[in-house]
């Protein structure tokens, strides 16, 4: 799979999935919020995510964690603008922009990113959807009910697959025109720990909407299986959830730990080449 960038670039999906490196230019994610709030660290850590294999550093603003309250545009602006101007004046890498907000989402843009990624799915502004239509950028639509106030008391599903399937397709209505279109289930976003597992087993139930992404890495379900804390401290659970993802066949996963997910990914992958068919 390609998808097309802004100035004439590709960028090239196959097997192992591409690997996004998350980058939090917040001081309050629930895994790293502060560590990259800083501009000077988070631009270091974009060019060092690439240097370690990620196909795509994905920039957000604002925490999307449960509970979290919103910002204004103008701070989010503030906090990524500048970041993605001086990834983009140092780097050729994809740079995809976190946002549930158009206006960011065109500010972006114009400061050099080459993708929207929307957590909301657009249920929070449907004109992201317009501005991705009009740049002709991919745009990851993920599953989310409610907003991070409130979406874990919306965590009520009757098969948690097949109505995450059947809502992303009718948020995927609202994108008519957009023509690189992906899809996120949205792991820890209005899911319990079983809505989390059950969907990662179950995965590849989605992959015939739209390309997939999966976002797991360092979620809270991996702390509640391992007892660590958010943090680094569970990049070797989310190597589960990625080797789970590879296995229902997504074309993409989100993650913190680059280095350690590429490298897993190419040994998995290698043993994978040379299984009997």
């Amino acid at each position: 799979m390609r998808l097309r960038l802004p100035r004439g670039r590709l960028l090239e999906i196959a097997r192992p999935p591409a690997v996004m490196g998350i980058l939090n230019v917040t001081p309050d994610s629930f895994s790293d919020g502060g560590v990259h709030f800083d501009h000077t660290k988070a631009v270091h850590a974009a060019l060092q995510m690439e240097a370690d294999g990620a196909a795509v550093i994905d920039v957000g603003g604002e925490s999307t964690r449960p509970g979290s309250a919103a910002i204004t545009i103008d701070q989010e602006i503030a906090r990524v603008v500048p970041v993605i101007g001086q990834i983009r004046a140092r780097s050729e890498v994809p740079i995809s922009i976190d946002t549930r907000k158009s206006a960011v989402a065109r500010a972006a843009l114009e400061a050099g990113a080459d993708m929207i990624n929307d957590v909301s799915g657009l249920t929070h502004d449907p004109a992201l959807a317009d501005v991705a239509r009009e740049a002709d950028v991919p745009l990851i639509v993920m599953h989310m009910r409610g907003t991070p106030e409130t979406m874990q008391s919306l965590a009520v599903y009757d098969d948690v697959v097949a109505d995450v399937a059947r809502e992303l397709r009718e948020r995927l209505a609202n994108a008519l025109g957009v023509a690189q279109l992906l899809v996120d289930p949205g792991i820890g976003f209005a899911k319990t720990f079983e809505h989390n597992l059950a969907l990662l087993a179950r995965c590849n139930e989605l992959t015939d909407i739209a390309p997939l992404v999966i976002g797991a890495s360092r979620k809270a379900f991996i702390g509640h299986l391992t007892g660590r804390d958010a943090g680094p401290q569970r990049a070797i659970g989310s190597l589960a959830a990625v080797a789970a993802a590879h296995r229902g066949g997504a074309a993409m996963v989100r993650v913190h730990d680059v280095r350690e997910t590429i490298d897993f990914l190419r040994v998995l992958q290698a043993i994978e080449e040379r299984r009997p068919r």
